[in-house]
C-alpha cells in the first residue's frame, strides 16, 4: 500500500511544536534562579518557512496560534479547481468503456475510476462553496496547463476506437492522466495549507498510483 504522505505544513507544525517544547524545558531548568523571568508569551521559536521562504522566529503563543491556522491559500484552491476538471475529464473516458471496450478486466476498471472520481468532484465542489472559492484566487489559468490531461484529439480518437484498440488508448491515456494528477496532489501537499485538501490529495495519490500500477500490469 503507498506510503501517506505528509506536507511541508505538517512536518513543520511537528517541527515547531519540538522546538517550543524543547525551548520550554531549558527554560525551566535554568540554574541560576535570578528573577530574570521569560517573555510573557514563553521562550522564542524557530519555525522553518516553506519552500523559498525564509524562517521566522516566534514566540510560542505566536507559534501555536500559527500552527493552528489551516487557511487554504492559492495553491489549495488552484488545486481543487483543477482537480474537478481532470476528474471530469476521467469520467468522460470512462463513459465510452462499456460500448467500445473488449476487455472485460478493462471495464471493471473503468467502472471503479467513475465510482471513486464522481464522488470526489461533488467533495472538491463542496469544499469551494464552504471556502467562498468564486471570490478566492487560484485556478489553472494561472498556474499553466494540468499535466496528463489529454488533447481533444486524443478524446475524439478514443471514442473513435472500438475493441483491443480502444483498451490499448484507454490505458495509454488514462495513465498519463492519472501521473498527472499525482503529480498535481504531491504539488500541492508541498505548497498548499489546508488539512482537508492535503488529505484530499492524499487520497489521489495512494488511489491514482495502485490503479496505475493495475493498467500497467495490463
Amino acid at each position: 500500500m503507498p506510503t501517506r504522505l505528509r506536507s511541508p505544513r505538517s512536518r513543520t507544525l511537528g517541527f515547531t511544536a519540538a522546538l517550543s517544547v524543547a525551548a520550554l524545558v531549558l527554560a525551566g531548568c535554568s540554574s541560576d534562579g535570578d528573577d530574570k523571568a521569560a517573555p510573557k508569551d514563553g521562550p522564542s521559536v524557530i519555525a522553518p518557512g516553506k519552500p523559498g521562504e525564509a524562517a521566522e522566529t516566534l514566540s510560542a503563543k505566536d507559534a501555536a496560534k500559527k500552527g493552528d491556522d489551516d487557511t487554504p491559500n492559492s495553491a489549495d484552491f488552484a488545486y481543487v479547481r483543477m482537480m474537478i476538471e481532470h476528474h471530469t475529464q476521467a469520467l468522460t473516458m470512462t463513459k465510452a468503456a462499456p460500448k467500445r471496450a473488449e476487455s472485460t478486466q478493462l471495464k471493471r476498471l473503468a467502472k471503479r475510476i467513475a465510482a471513486a472520481q464522481e464522488p470526489e468532484i461533488g467533495t472538491m465542489r463542496g469544499w469551494l462553496k464552504q471556502n467562498d472559492g468564486d471570490k478566492a484566487a487560484g485556478g489553472h489559468d494561472e498556474h499553466g496547463p494540468m499535466p496528463g490531461m489529454a488533447t481533444e484529439a486524443q478524446l475524439k480518437s478514443l471514442r473513435a476506437a472500438k475493441g483491443k484498440a480502444f483498451d490499448k488508448l484507454f490505458l495509454k491515456l488514462m495513465i498519463t492522466h492519472h501521473d498527472g494528477a499525482v503529480t498535481m496532489a504531491t504539488d500541492v501537499l508541498a505548497q498548499g495549507n489546508n488539512v482537508l485538501v492535503e488529505e484530499m490529495a492524499n487520497d489521489v495519490i495512494a488511489q491514482q498510483t495502485a490503479e496505475i500500477n493495475r493498467m500497467r500490469g495490463m
